[in-house]
This record gives structure tokens, C-alpha cells and sequence, in this order.
């Protein structure tokens, strides 16, 4: 063998070797904006990792929760990372279902991290997830359409002062719907905004006992408000809106309000994808008078599986994703407004931030006032804003949720709806040794 032929032989042997010790992660994660963007700059991290190859599997809210739990609670190893919400994370870590997030890198800086957001990622005092976004909710409306109805909008307006506006800001034949509010199915879509919304009446889930309050008056006043106010006021179809469908209705102009995640600031008033960019405001939660708002806390997180055999090569991707650096690649490219928000201190102190978003002050001040360790005006055994951090909500909160989507489609009473939610709550909770 020549020297020029053993070179070439032992180069090939070299390559092929790093090829073989590629890996592929595979990341499950939800079909919202920020999510999808993130794969539109992933370049950034494999080529400071060429050996880590990524694999994504996108999903739509209900399916990723459905697919992941399922997953994760059988061990299958289909995923290495997961995207997963303020819900999953403390009792998944207690399960052992998740490992500690322990080798995120020196310049990560945990402690940039918002308290509010991180307390609900941690569990015995480690992080067990990163939030790739974080949010609370707030009243997103369109300024010329109140100033049509002969309105003012104030900054924490009552759940009072929302019906008027809304019912004067309908316009049937115009398709304008004067708001737009979650009515999909789904622990996580019509019941997190109806949990949040029953807070400011005065409702609760279970009393101190853990029985169950859909038979109590102020679950009544909430459900009553919300069909009324839909069937007055919202779009046909309703029942089968979640998140991304009124997101795209108010893009379109059809929405004179929509309550929803915080999240949604940067995509209502981005010229890019909105008809109404430049005609958006923004206000507080609603209340009733009572001391709660009905804002709630949530982050869309990054886990790694227990189960992954890939969990070095996964816990880079975490710390690139939801890392300073990530924020700075996304404003570099899509400019500050659109960068993921509600994680970082930074963030908000960053000055080019604060001018490039109209939405910042009220993002940041709506998630430091959610308290999931005071969720309700009444107390309550629980810990959770828009959900109840019980092993056993997932399934009840998608069975309540189903009763009132079809309450809002007419397809059953009110009445009935809470009835029947009481019912299933009841023998849930009795089953699961929550009622003795």
C-alpha cells in the first residue's frame, strides 16, 4: 500500500467514523409560532454540534399533551426532547418520569430565569425543564373598533365593562365578532381560560375537602357569562376554537377582543402575518371586583425523558434553545418583538426590547401577579392557576371541557353541563382516594 493510498484510507476511516457517532435527537413539540420559528433556526446549533443531527415531530396542542403522556408513561423512548407545560413538570419529576436539567452549561445563568416561571419547573430544588417561552394571559383589542363603539378601554377592566364593549363592537355583517375566546376542548385549551376566567368569580375546582364546587353559584355566574357572551358576541363555530383558530381570526380582523396567552402579542402585531398590526392595544385580565384577575401561568417548556439514551446531546439542545443566545438569534433574524418571551429578567430590562414591544410591560406585569399558590379567592388544597397539579386532571379537565364546548354549541343546557361536570368530578375524586 502506498502512502497516498493508506492517507486516504485512514481519512475515509475518520469520516466515517464521525458519521457513526452522529446522533439524532428527536424533539416533540407543539405546532405554536415560536415553536415552528425555532426550526427555521436551528442551523445556529448544529453547526456549533455538528455531530447532533435533529428530528421534529410537530403536533397540535391536544395530540403533543396525548402522545407525550402516553410516551413518557410507558417508557417508550420515542422522544428525546419534550416540550411540555408548568402542568406535567413537577408531577412527571416525581414520578421519575424526567431528568434534572443539571448540565445546562456555565454561561446558561438559571438565575436569569423569571421566579415565577422557574418555581413552577422545579421540584426538591432542581430544574427539571427550560422554559422555551412563558406567559400569562391578557385582553388583546382592536383601538379603532373601541373607539367606534365610543369606548375607552381602561388598563384592568371588569368582566362587566368586556360584555358591553363587545356586544357594541359586533358587526354581523361585517363578520366582526366583538371577542374571541377559547372553545375547543381540552384541559389545556377552553379550560384553561374558563379555569382562569372562574377565578375572578369566585370559583374553585374542589374546596379544602377536595369535594368539587360545579354545584356552587359562582361556577354558575361563570359558565352563564361565558355561553351568553359567545352566543352574543363571538364567531360561529366557537366550540371548535382553540388557540391557533382565534389567532388567525383576529389576524384576519374579525375579532374585536380575544382574550389568550401573552404569548400572542408579538403575532398580533406583527405586519408580517396581522391585517390589524398597527390597531392592536392591550389591557389586563379581566375581574369582577372580587381580588382576582383571570390571568393565568404557563410555560412551554423543554424536558429530557428519563427514558432517552441520548440525554447529554439533548441537554445541549435545551440550553441552546432556551438560552440568551437563542433570544439574540431570533432578534438578529425576525427583530426583537418576535423573540420568546416571558423567561428572562434580561429581557425586559433590555431597552431595544422594551421600544420593539408595545406588549412587554403588561406581558411582565400579568405574570408576576398569577399566584398558583393562591389561585382563588376561596382556599383550596391545590397548587395551579388554569389547573389543578393532580395527577388525575388531565383526564377530568378534557371531561369538563368537552361538557362545556357543548354547552357553548347548545348542545346541552348550562345546567346540565355543570351537572354532569359535578358528577364526573365527584366519582374521579372519589376514586382516586382524594374524598374519604
Amino acid at each position: 500500500m502506498n502512502l497516498k493510498t493508506f492517507l486516504l484510507g485512514t481519512c475515509s476511516a475518520v469520516v466515517l467514523a464521525g458519521f457513526a457517532q452522529a446522533e439524532t435527537l428527536t424533539i416533540a413539540t407543539v405546532n405554536n409560532g415560536d415553536m415552528v420559528r425555532m426550526q427555521t433556526l436551528t442551523d445556529d446549533f448544529t453547526k456549533a454540534n455538528p455531530d447532533i443531527q435533529l428530528e421534529w415531530v410537530t403536533l397540535e396542542e391536544n395530540v403533543l399533551r396525548e402522545r407525550v403522556t402516553t410516551d413518557i408513561a410507558t417508557k417508550g423512548g420515542q422522544y428525546d426532547v419534550l416540550t411540555i407545560g408548568t402542568y406535567e413538570v413537577p408531577i412527571w419529576a416525581k414520578q421519575g418520569w424526567l431528568l434534572p436539567l443539571d448540565n445546562l452549561g456555565a454561561d446558561y445563568d438559571v438565575d436569569d430565569l423569571l421566579p415565577a416561571i422557574r418555581s413552577g419547573l422545579t421540584a426538591d430544588g432542581k430544574l427539571y425543564a427550560a422554559p422555551f417561552y412563558g406567559e400569562s394571559s391578557f385582553i388583546m383589542y382592536r383601538k379603532d373598533l373601541m373607539e367606534k363603539a365610543g369606548l375607552t378601554m381602561p388598563d384592568a377592566p371588569t368582566w362587566e365593562f368586556i360584555g358591553e364593549a363587545a356586544r357594541k363592537m359586533t358587526d354581523r355583517a361585517a363578520d366582526i365578532s366583538g371577542i374571541c375566546l377559547r372553545g375547543k376542548a381540552g384541559w389545556g385549551e377552553n379550560m384553561a381560560f374558563l379555569t382562569a376566567t372562574s377565578n375572578a368569580f369566585g370559583a374553585r375546582w374542589f374546596d379544602e375537602n377536595w369535594k368539587p364546587q360545579f354545584d356552587q353559584p359562582e361556577w354558575k355566574n361563570t359558565l352563564d357569562m361565558y355561553v351568553k357572551l359567545m352566543n352574543d358576541a363571538g364567531p360561529q363555530g366557537a366550540s371548535s376554537n382553540g388557540f391557533n383558530e382565534n389567532l388567525a381570526l383576529f389576524q384576519q380582523g374579525k375579532c374585536g377582543m380575544w382574550i389568550d396567552a401573552t404569548v400572542a402579542g408579538s403575532f398580533v402585531t406583527n405586519p408580517k402575518d396581522s391585517t390589524v398590526a398597527d390597531k392592536v392595544g392591550f389591557a389586563l385580565a379581566p375581574d369582577t371586583g372580587l381580588g382576582k384577575r383571570g390571568n393565568w401561568l404557563w410555560a412551554w417548556s423543554l424536558g429530557v425523558p428519563a427514558g432517552t439514551q441520548k440525554a447529554e446531546a439533548a441537554q445541549k439542545f435545551v440550553s441552546w434553545a432556551t438560552s440568551k443566545h437563542y433570544l439574540d438569534v431570533v432578534a438578529e433574524k425576525e427583530g426583537w418583538a418576535n423573540v420568546p418571551p416571558g423567561t428572562r429578567s434580561s429581557l425586559y430590562a433590555n431597552p431595544e426590547y422594551q421600544k420593539a414591544a408595545p406588549f412587554a410591560k403588561m406581558t411582565l406585569d400579568s405574570i408576576n401577579a398569577a399566584d398558583p399558590t393562591k389561585p382563588t379567592v376561596k382556599p383550596v388544597p391545590y397548587v395551579g392557576v388554569q389547573f389543578v397539579a393532580i395527577p388525575e386532571f388531565q383526564g377530568l379537565g378534557t371531561t369538563v371541557g368537552q361538557l362545556f364546548s357543548a354547552a357553548l354549541a347548545g348542545q346541552m343546557t348550562v345546567d346540565d353541563a355543570l351537572a354532569q361536570a359535578q358528577q364526573v368530578a365527584t366519582r374521579e375524586m372519589t376514586r382516586g382516594g382524594y374524598i374519604k
